[in-house]
């Protein structure tokens, strides 16, 4: 796997160049690319440049160990070459993980699609305390959260909402997230004192650009209608809200949270892109299904991922097995030992694959 460094050394060094050359600047977008290719290049080029330093500090004690020493300096060098030999272990596991295949999709924003599942109003009121934790963890990233449509029940709760979240590395995090949560408690209108199931459905989905996906416009049909529900008397008054539907694939997107038929239309033409680019996703990842079954970040949607149970307090992923005690903190967005522990395991996972 180490074969290969002294090569993207110099690629990185070439990189330095090549964007420091005016004439490379004027080709804002070629620029720009390079740039981000020698952002992603770093901190392999660094934990590389830390691994020589270590072997040759270590071959310089291993040679003086050989000289005529008084005892105590030999026990100096003894203890550092100890140390740089579990340091040399450490830099080459980092590196392995820093070689690994990078999802492309990494550093994209995400739609993030949920909807109450089983288990009626308790349901929607679960669908929408799942909704608050992730804006919840987006704030703690200082990513930026916007709804681009939502449904709304009349006791508190959300049938769906669709959100874009904006900020760097965003679908590296969140795309763990995807699937079936499932919320054990007894409800506030339940006098028996019973404990219900029920459950709410994530997707998330990474923000397609122009490049990945290009729609046809004679393959999309658009309806506008009067929005409903919360919106306000000003709302309801103008057929303002917009369906797209994707007739080839018969995926249907309606957007109506602006009051502006201009901005849902463009709200759900990038949510139509999306979920497009998703099933395009999806369709490629057929042929290597027994790969992605050990990849926590492409399972099914259709799998229970996680239960949350109010009486004991706890949240597990029952993916990688872990429990968390803290229920309320989890559910106010702090997330992420949950989610480094899925990065982790996912990474150990592949490590297998590559042998």
């Amino acid at each position: 796997m180490f074969e290969n460094l002294e090569a993207v050394e110099e690629k990185y060094k070439k990189l330095e160049f090549e964007i420091a050359d005016p004439e490379v600047m004027k080709d804002m977008n070629h620029w720009q690319k390079l740039i981000k290719e020698h952002a992603d290049l770093k901190p392999i080029v660094e934990k590389y440049n830390e691994l020589k330093k270590a072997r040759d500090t270590l071959e310089e004690d291993k040679e003086m160990l050989n000289e005529n020493l008084d005892d105590e300096m030999k026990e100096l060098l003894k203890d550092e070459v100890s140390q740089l030999e579990e340091d040399i272990e450490s830099f080459e596991e980092e590196l392995k993980i820093l070689l690994l295949p990078k999802d492309p999709n990494d550093n994209k924003n995400v739609f993030l699609e949920i909807r109450a599942g089983a288990g009626g109003d308790e349901a929607g009121l679960f669908a929408g305390e799942i909704l608050r934790m992730y804006k919840m963890f987006a704030d703690s990233k200082n990513w930026k959260t916007e709804i681009m449509d939502i449904s709304e029940q009349g006791v508190g709760g959300i049938k769906e909402a669709v959100v874009m979240i904006t900020g760097e590395g965003a679908y590296s995090k969140l795309k763990y997230e995807s699937g079936v949560h499932r919320v054990q408690r007894v409800p506030e209108t339940e006098s028996g004192g019973r404990i219900h199931t029920s459950a709410a459905t994530v997707a998330v989905l990474p923000e397609a650009d122009d490049v990945d996906v290009q729609i046809d416009q004679n393959d999309i049909r658009v309806d506008v209608f009067r929005s409903s529900g919360n919106g306000g008397q000003s709302v309801n008054t103008t057929d303002s809200a917009v369906r797209i539907t994707h007739i080839p694939t018969g995926i249907v997107v309606s957007c109506q949270d602006e009051k502006s038929q201009l901005k849902n239309k463009d709200k759900a033409m990038k949510i139509l892109k999306s979920r497009l680019y998703d099933k395009m996703l999806e369709e490629q990842n057929k042929d290597i299904a027994d790969a992605r079954k050990s990849q926590v970040g492409s399972g099914d949607r259709s799998e229970r991922i996680r239960t949350y149970n109010f009486p004991q307090g706890r949240v597990t992923d029952h993916r990688i097995n872990m429990t968390i005690y803290q229920l309320q903190d989890f559910l106010d967005g702090d997330i992420e030992e949950m989610i480094d522990a899925l990065i982790t395991y996912d990474q150990t996972e592949k490590l297998k694959l590559l042998g």
